[in-house]
């Protein structure tokens, strides 16, 4: 499949261009602003320079290269008292990592939660919030997807089969690590777009009698049926026919990295969509940055850099997995259409029998639009309208539904309260 798609040939090259002359552009600034900001330079407290250092330090990260970040959950908190949190690799795969985070002094019959992280654009430290939420009562575990340009030719592609296909092996890790028994099965948690590929894992599982199929499927914010409450990101996939992304997004990997040569869509051009979406809001966003660090707020300063530090950590998907997504999650509506196929067989939504569903929508996500998700409740003809659930989180944006104060306090404790009830 992977020979098959053309790419924009100098796209990846051009962008290193420009990111190697920002990089040392963001370096001067940052520089600069440090000198302009030295309590030994007298300069520093009279006229413009004040303004000027926190202009400078403003340019210094928003142009500045951001990679991989790290979770640091060292500790959490529960019911006043903080718990140790240990991080630990559980299983190494070439395209995605199985993780899992687990807090001292857990009770032997925690549920365990294999958490989903989205292969789209952005790292699974982006669920770190999510992640420190459902650590206070699960055994979590989570994909820690790789870069595709750090992924050598040699390992193959990556598409949604095998992103199935990976689910299913980790959630039987899981299974088969704790040596849990039949009546105690992991529950997933898939956040936006894995929720596709979750629920497929789910039907086959169900299908199969598999011994690990999940407890509980709870899927937040996902693309089970986009013609419900189209979104901008809907149009804008459903608008152009599937040849125009083949042609104009997909790249090749430069030459410096493990990848090379392998076909992408980068994780930067992900990130140039996602940004011009909402254009007007980063530009305040970042004149808010600048207004708190010229008047010495350094706290509030630091909480819209920490965001962004996260929001511009971008990856690149492999050709076949975005290509694929497009084509069937976006403009044929394979799942909801009953079309939706794995390694060429027929995926039954309807073999869901054994896993209680939980579906959470943002009143106000421009990503995902509300009915999205929840379309996958009736889909599961097979399922016992007891095993259903519907949320609609008032208030909260496509970020808001795994990430935030609503997330915390209203979200987390109806998840938790399901995974109670059927894990």
């Amino acid at each position: 499949m992977q020979g098959e798609q053309g790419h924009t040939p100098m796209l990846y090259h051009a962008y290193e261009m420009q990111r190697a002359w920002l990089n040392s552009a963001s370096s001067m600034a940052s520089i600069t602003s440090e000198m302009l900001t030295n309590p030994l330079n007298p300069w520093g407290y009279t006229g413009l320079a004040p303004m000027a250092a926190s202009a400078l330090e403003v340019f210094a990260h928003a142009s500045a290269q951001y990679g991989k970040p790290e979770f640091d959950i060292h500790s959490v908190g529960v019911e006043g008292r903080d718990y140790a949190v240990t991080e630990s690799l559980v299983l190494h795969r070439a395209f995605g990592d199985l993780k899992r985070f687990v807090r001292d002094d857990l009770p032997e019959d925690a549920p365990q939660l294999l958490i989903v992280a989205p292969m789209s654009g952005h790292y699974a430290t982006l669920l770190r919030g999510t992640v420190e939420r459902m650590v206070q009562s699960c055994d979590v575990y989570i994909t820690d997807w790789h870069d595709a340009r750090d992924v050598p030719l040699s390992e193959g592609s990556f598409d949604l089969d095998d992103y199935i296909d990976y689910l299913i092996e980790f959630l039987a890790h899981i299974h088969d690590e704790s040596g849990a028994q039949e009546d105690k099965r992991p529950n997933m948690l898939a956040v936006c777009q894995p929720s596709v590929p979750a629920f497929a894992a789910t039907a086959l599982m169900n299908g199969s009698a598999h011994r690990a199929r999940p407890a509980t499927l709870t899927m937040m914010g996902g693309p089970i049926d986009t013609r419900k409450s189209p979104t901008t990101v809907n149009d804008h996939a459903m608008n152009k026919p599937i040849a125009w992304f083949r042609q104009n997004v997909i790249a090749s990997v430069p030459m410096q990295y493990a990848g090379a040569g392998r076909k992408v869509y980068p994780g930067f051009m992900q990130l140039a969509g996602f940004m011009s979406m909402n254009l007007g809001s980063h530009m305040l966003s970042h004149f808010e940055m600048f207004k708190h660090l010229t008047a010495g707020d350094d706290a509030s300063a630091q909480a819209t850099k920490d965001f962004y530090d996260e929001y511009r950590s971008v990856c690149d998907m492999t050709a076949e997995f975005y290509l694929q997504t497009v084509e069937e999650v976006f403009q044929t509506h394979a799942i909801p259409n009953g079309e939706f196929r794995h390694r060429g067989a027929l995926v039954d939504l309807g073999a869901i029998t054994d896993t209680a569903i939980m579906a959470i929508e943002g009143e106000r996500d421009d990503i995902s639009g509300i009915g999205q998700t929840k379309a996958a409740l009736p889909l599961a003809t097979g399922l016992a309208d007891k095993k259903k659930r519907y949320m609609l989180a008032e208030g909260a944006g496509h970020y808001g539904i795994f990430n935030g104060s609503k997330w915390r306090n209203r979200i987390a404790p109806e998840v938790e309260k399901f995974i109670g009830e059927f894990g």
